[in-house]
């Protein structure tokens, strides 16, 4: 059998160095790992450098396979070329060897044959391994078997691997080693891979859309003096220099709604937000928010914008009938709509309204295993029905209108109902996606809410909103009538990759320290 006629190599195929290796062991004290220490050495012993630094690339794989993928089987292209990338594995055949190069955008085989490198090049050839960053230039072939291929004339190490990599057989099976050594579930994972190009894909998509409606991206402060335009509990640090306490902000919107203030109709921010809550499924301690606000703009304006937004990032990453885990998800539009009331009274047929007597609405949210703490009011009991027994229900993408103002501390007052707010959840597949409303700019109300949070606070409510005195001011200087929102990046992500974990989506997610 010729070499031709072998299979081609499949980037994963398991590799003799890839036995299990305890990440604590010394490198000289693991023969696997030593191995390659003696052949770091060798390299060295004959002038090479086997950190080099910089390298000239003139072509991607994927590049490569869109020009030439052509070819007939057994044919040359007579392209010269040179790729770089990382080495997957290698084969040996007598005089030749086939190994797997994978770059950023695609793999392709190099051919290397002992004719063609040179005896004196083969046997360098031969002190690399798996796992080892390879330059490396030849002519791209396609062997009789039908593989791409470069067939090699030049190789250059660029950096040698100390450790070898995970294969498919022994492969990262600690799910957390996985999120704490992402560099290698990067690469030897493909499904990691395409996850974090398709987060970038959708943010990509994301920023367009706003752009294309004339919103300006802008920075916000990350470290603020009062953490504000969230109900959440912050995390807390010291600046030496002020000699004062900051908060890493839990949400950049009041910063945002100055800038509408100051005359920026239409303003964006894709950015981290940092929450000091719990770790799980669907939420990380910091996380990326898009928030964006634009002046004479309302609720329904939101609604708009932000269907919009889904439905084109959902274009972009190819996505047009929607599985998420196993179930379907529609993503017609226009997407469905209920309010707060009207959905927990239909799912737990109840007939229930905020100017209920509030001990008999306490006795109804107890009897339906809502926990009561004193001073909830009802609209706060009302959300929190809401969120035990509603907001998971919801599987298709579902805007929740009218939330209630003891839970809306920013959201305008419904212009005709009472006890409401002009606010709206975007909720699919159980889970809130997007939170908008029409801005509160009445600076007295502003005071008023604020006053009603602080007092909540007072009472124990480590969540409640603080009062920001900075940010009264600038609303008694005027905002315009706005609408804003925010929409959670990661969760997005979740749903359009089919990711049941935030940590799936997040590079480097927050983890407990390993015992």
């Amino acid at each position: 059998m010729s070499a031709d006629d072998r299979p081609p190599i499949e980037p994963s195929d398991p590799s003799p160095e890839t036995e299990p290796l305890d990440d604590g062991a010394a490198l000289a004290d693991h023969p696997l790992t030593a191995v390659r220490l003696a052949k770091l050495e060798a390299l060295r012993d004959r002038g090479i450098d086997p950190f080099p630094a910089g390298f000239v690339r003139t072509h991607l794989a994927a590049a490569l396979h869109e020009q030439h993928d052509s070819l007939e089987a057994g044919a040359g292209s007579g392209a010269t070329v040179t790729v770089a990338g990382r080495m997957m594995n290698v084969r040996s055949f007598g005089k030749l060897r086939f190994a797997v190069l994978r770059d950023s955008s695609e793999t392709i085989q190099l051919f290397v044959s002992k004719a063609a490198l040179g005896e004196e090049h083969f046997e360098v050839f031969e002190l690399l391994d798996a796992g080892d960053w390879v330059g490396a230039t030849g002519e791209v072939i396609k062997t009789k078997k039908g593989e791409l291929s470069v067939k090699v004339t030049e190789i250059r190490l660029l950096a040698k691997a100390l450790r070898p990599l995970p294969d498919k057989w022994h492969g990262l099976q600690d799910v957390e080693r996985r999120y704490r050594q992402r560099y290698l579930d990067l690469a030897v994972n493909e499904q990691a891979r395409s996850t974090a190009l398709a987060r970038a894909t959708i943010v990509r998509s994301m920023r367009t859309t706003f752009e294309s409606h004339g919103f300006l991206e802008v920075e916000t402060p990350m470290l603020q003096v009062k953490p504000g335009g969230a109900l959440a509990r912050p995390f807390m640090t010291h600046h030496n220099a002020l000699g004062i306490d900051m908060y890493l902000r839990i949400a950049p919107e009041l910063y945002l709604k100055r800038l509408v203030v100051g005359g920026m109709e239409r303003v964006f921010e894709i950015n981290r937000n940092f929450r000091n809550e719990g770790i799980d499924a669907t939420h990380n301690p910091e996380f990326t928010m898009l928030e964006a606000y634009q002046a004479y703009a309302d609720y329904q304006d939101m609604i708009a914008l932000v269907e919009e937004t889904v439905m084109n990032a959902a274009a972009a990453v190819g996505v047009a009938e929607l599985t998420y885990q196993g179930r379907s998800v529609d993503l017609g539009t226009p997407f469905d709509r209920v309010t707060m009331l009207g959905a927990v009274n239909g799912q737990l047929d109840l007939d229930i309204d905020y100017d209920m007597d509030i001990e008999e609405l306490r006795s109804v949210a107890t009897s339906h295993g809502v926990d009561v703490q004193p001073g909830w009011g009802t609209g706060r009991i009302v959300a929190e029905l809401f969120e035990e027994h509603v907001e998971g229900t919801l599987w298709n993408p579902t805007f929740v209108l009218e939330y209630p103002i003891e839970t809306s501390p920013l959201a305008r007052n419904h212009r005709s109902l009472p006890h409401v707010t002009e606010r709206f959840e975007l909720i699919a597949t159980g889970r809130e996606m997007a939170n908008a409303f029409t801005e509160l700019n009445d600076p007295a109300e502003q005071r008023r809410r604020f006053e009603s949070q602080a007092a909540a606070r007072a009472a124990g409510d480590a969540e409640a909103h603080l009062i920001d005195d900075d940010y009264l001011m600038a609303l008694e200087y005027g905002l315009p009538p706005t609408g804003g929102l925010g929409i959670g990046v990661d969760r997005i992500v979740m749903l359009l990759t089919d990711q049941a974990s935030i940590r799936e989506v997040v590079l480097f997610p927050h983890l407990r320290p390993e015992a």
